[in-house]
């Protein structure tokens, strides 16, 4: 979903995580994720500017209700399927120019950690302002992060209300054919299918057997 791009916030600085890159800092309030490291698979840690759009960030948090793919997915050539130019430092932009998807190799390691930024055309240079940014440690499963660049190349348009502060100046505007109770419908019934599918995922997970309570000690009366 191409997101409508959004105008700056003044909240206080993002900061990285201190095990990441230090990508630039940026205005917006921020949102985070994360999982805490289980016995079997390492935790991972995701930053959001305050005006990443809601439908794209909610791809990413639907994916988390599904079991990852066999085959862990390619969020780079998912953005070039979506006709995104990969340049040579491996920097993935949309076509308009106002989006990028930089990954941040860490200390030479394979894995890397995902800088996302939307900005406003920098009329001659590479970037104007930032509008919103994101931030993926390189521990993110790839298929959480495939979900959310396969969101923000999705040329849908998004549904806002006239004058909605998340709409950016310089976005298309167009009548939409939904009406506003159809919109909330649409929501109501996607969350709906997701209590249903985490429900259901929670019905498969496996039961683990109680241990026996100890036995009760029981005091053996005094004879006078």
């Amino acid at each position: 979903m191409s997101p409508v791009p959004e105008t700056p916030a003044t909240s206080p600085t993002d900061s990285p995580p201190p095990d990441g890159p230090k990508p630039p800092p940026t205005r917006s309030a921020r949102r985070s994720s994360c999982t805490a490291p289980t016995a079997t698979t390492p935790g991972w840690y995701a930053r959001f500017g305050e005006l990443v759009p809601a439908e794209v960030l909610g791809s990413l948090t639907d994916a988390l209700h599904n079991a990852p793919p066999a085959e862990a997915p390619d969020p780079q050539q998912t953005l070039i399927s979506a006709g995104w130019e990969l340049d040579g430092q491996g920097v993935s932009r949309s076509p308009d120019g106002m989006c990028r998807v930089d990954p941040y190799p860490l200390h030479r390691q394979e894995t890397a950690t995902w800088y996302v930024e939307a900005h406003e055309h920098g009329y001659g240079h590479p970037d104007g302002p930032r509008i919103w940014s994101a931030w993926f440690d390189r521990r993110t499963p790839s298929h959480l992060l495939n979900a959310f660049v396969s969101a923000l190349a999705d040329t849908t348009p998004l549904q806002r209300a006239m004058h909605d502060r998340t709409a950016h100046y310089s976005s298309a505007r167009e009548r939409s054919a939904l009406s506003p109770q159809q919109v909330v419908d649409a929501h109501t019934a996607r969350l709906d299918a997701l209590r249903v599918q985490a429900r259901a995922a929670k019905r498969r997970q496996p039961t683990t057997a109680k241990a026996p309570a100890p036995p009760t000690r029981t005091s053996t009366p005094l004879r006078r």
